[in-house]
This record gives structure tokens, C-alpha cells and sequence, in this order.
């Protein structure tokens, strides 16, 4: 197992600030390698990781340095963006023992519950399919018990601010599929107007965020407001439009291209893609965010999945198997880190 010592030198680049310095020194362990598109990480009740791979439809475990299969998702179309994406574990694991995924079907995107050994079951369908873009794909469970996903206009911007459709949507919902209760509306709909939703965490206080990919300029951190519309496509990040919620952070598509957001120790961290860094975002008492550092740019290529580990350490993956980066040895690979 490979450990290392890395200085990350870092800048925050909300637009329209200068650029500040910052280093984080971080002890990093490999706790697994030679994955083929690892997409998101959720931990068991014993400690274990499951890790889904986008092309292959595989639920991996992770436990005490051993990676092995223990689920195939059948049905799962991996094309472009598309495939195997969110995973989630229930609350009440321990004693329904289900485990909830994220996937592109030939037809669509959908979210299907399953124990492991038995088949899954699709609890969610029609959400909008991208042939090659735009298929979202965040799945987690909020502090109020319920799951979340995140999902994507499909490469049709209408999808987004149609109440309809489930796209370009943050959905909310019970672990059988339904309108969770106390929804904007009678849907799934909790929040819309958003373009391409990987990422979705909650700070201490339960207040919800979200990572989400932009266009050509700008990516975004929002905080999640039940029924807030975000402005897709009207606009791409600060609308300044009483209609329309600003988002708390942006970054330069260059400089982020988020996927995974988790909350660990007090901070937001946010996996970037075309980044190829970590941003770690300060999160205050009142919900408020501080300026963004990078950590290890350029040092492990694209980072795809981050995860908060049971031993309090900072888990993250590397997505330079999925076409559009440069694998190194051992990629794709999921890092544990102190930082």
C-alpha cells in the first residue's frame, strides 16, 4: 500500500477575487487501485466502502485493504456520462438492508433499491436520459432520513425549468419512491432550474448544498432551498434576479467541473474533474461560506467521487479512466487522506 506526504498549494477563485495562496499538508493512502471509473462511495454500517463504477455496473466493497465484487446492476446503458452513477446506503441499514443506486437505462435514468445478493428494484423511473451528457446522477440521504438526487437537463435546457419533468431537478423522496412529505409540490421536485447535479451534501446544522456543473464559464456551489429555482438556462452562475437563488460559490469550468461534495470537519469538500484538484470551501455556524482552497492540483489527475470515511479520514476517487484524462499507474484509484 502506498502512502505519501503532499504540500497542496492552492487558490480560491470565486470570480471577481484575486487570487490568494494557500498550502494544506496532507498523509494520503491508496485504499484501493486499478478501478475502471469509480463514480461515488458510500460506507456501511461496518466501516466498509461501497464504490460503484460508472461502465461496468459494478458495486465494489472495499474492506481492510480487499476490493471485490458484491453486485452487477443489471439494465445499466454506460455511454458517454451515463452508466452506473450515485450510490446511497439506508439510514436504517441494519435492519432493512438496503442500498440504493443511481443509472442510465437504454430508456432513462432511474434509482433502484436492492440488498446485496438479490436483484434490484427500480423505485424511480422517467428521469430524462442523456445519450452522451448531462445525466446527473447525486444520491444521498439527507439528516431528515429521506433520499436525495441530483439529476441533469439531458442536454435539453427546457427540462430544467419544466415542473414536469424530473430534470434539471434536486428530487426528494421516501426510500419506496414517493413525494417525500413536505414537498414544494405534490412531486419529487424539490428544487429546479439546474443544469447538471453530481454532488450533494449537508453541513452540521442540516443545511443542504449542492455541487453543479455549468457551461462555459462557470460552475457552482448552491445552497439547496425547498422549491428555490436556480436559473438554468436563463442563466449560468449569479442570475441578480429576484426570481431566480444565487449560488454561494463559482469557479471557472477550467478551474473546477465538480462531480462529488461532501462535508467533513467543517468544510466542504468538492471534487473537480477538468480541475484535477479538491476544493476545499470553510462552512461557518449561520451556513456561510468562506474562501475556497485547493488542495493536491494536478497531482492525481481528475477527482470524481469524495466521501466523508467512519475513521475520519477524507476519502476521494480519480476518474482518469473515462476518456477524457491521462490514467496514471494504478488508476483509477480511491485515496484516503488526513488533509
Amino acid at each position: 500500500m502506498r502512502f505519501r506526504k503532499t504540500l497542496a498549494i492552492g487558490a480560491a477563485v470565486v470570480v471577481g477575487l484575486s487570487v490568494t495562496p494557500g498550502a494544506a499538508f496532507g498523509v494520503e493512502r491508496d485504499v484501493a487501485t486499478n478501478l475502471v471509473v469509480p463514480w461515488d462511495i458510500a460506507f456501511l454500517p461496518d466501516r466498509s466502502a461501497l464504490v460503484t463504477e460508472r461502465n461496468s455496473a459494478r458495486v465494489l466493497s472495499i474492506s481492510e485493504g480487499v476490493t471485490r465484487e458484491v453486485a452487477r446492476i443489471p439494465d445499466v446503458s454506460a455511454q458517454g456520462e451515463g452508466g452506473l452513477l450515485g450510490i446511497a446506503v439506508s439510514p436504517t441499514y441494519a435492519t432493512d438492508r438496503y442500498v440504493f443506486v443511481y443509472y442510465t437505462s437504454t430508456s432513462d435514468n432511474r434509482i433502484a433499491r436492492f440488498r446485496i445478493g438479490e436483484t434490484p428494484q427500480p423505485i424511480v423511473t422517467g428521469i430524462p436520459r442523456g445519450r452522451t451528457i448531462h445525466n446527473g446522477g447525486g444520491l444521498s440521504f439527507g439528516p431528515d432520513g429521506l433520499l436525495y438526487a441530483g439529476t441533469g437537463d439531458a442536454g435539453n435546457t427546457a427540462n430544467a425549468q419544466n415542473p414536469a419533468s424530473l430534470g434539471g431537478k434536486v428530487l426528494r423522496m421516501t426510500m419506496e419512491g414517493g413525494p417525500a412529505p413536505g414537498n414544494p409540490t405534490s412531486s419529487l421536485v424539490y428544487s429546479l432550474g439546474h443544469r447538471n447535479v453530481q454532488g450533494l451534501a449537508w453541513d452540521a446544522q442540516g443545511r443542504m448544498f449542492a455541487a453543479e456543473l455549468g457551461q462555459n464559464r462557470l460552475d457552482e456551489l448552491n445552497r439547496i432551498q425547498p422549491g428555490g429555482n436556480y436559473g438554468w438556462p436563463t442563466c449560468e452562475g449569479s442570475c441578480n434576479d429576484p426570481r431566480f437563488v444565487d449560488p454561494v460559490l463559482t469557479w471557472s469550468t477550467a478551474e473546477a467541473s465538480p462531480s462529488g461534495l461532501a462535508f467533513h470537519q467543517g468544510h466542504l469538500y468538492m471534487a473537480a474533474l477538468r480541475g484535477q484538484r479538491l476544493w476545499k470551501v470553510p462552512v461557518d455556524a449561520n451556513g456561510g461560506v468562506g474562501q475556497p482552497q485547493a488542495l493536491f492540483s494536478g497531482v492525481y489527475g481528475r477527482l470524481r467521487a469524495v466521501a466523508s470515511a467512519p475513521d475520519g479520514t477524507l476519502w476521494f476517487s480519480t476518474s482518469n479512466r473515462d476518456g477524457r484524462g491521462t490514467p496514471q499507474t494504478g488508476d483509477d484509484r480511491i485515496v484516503s487522506t488526513t488533509s
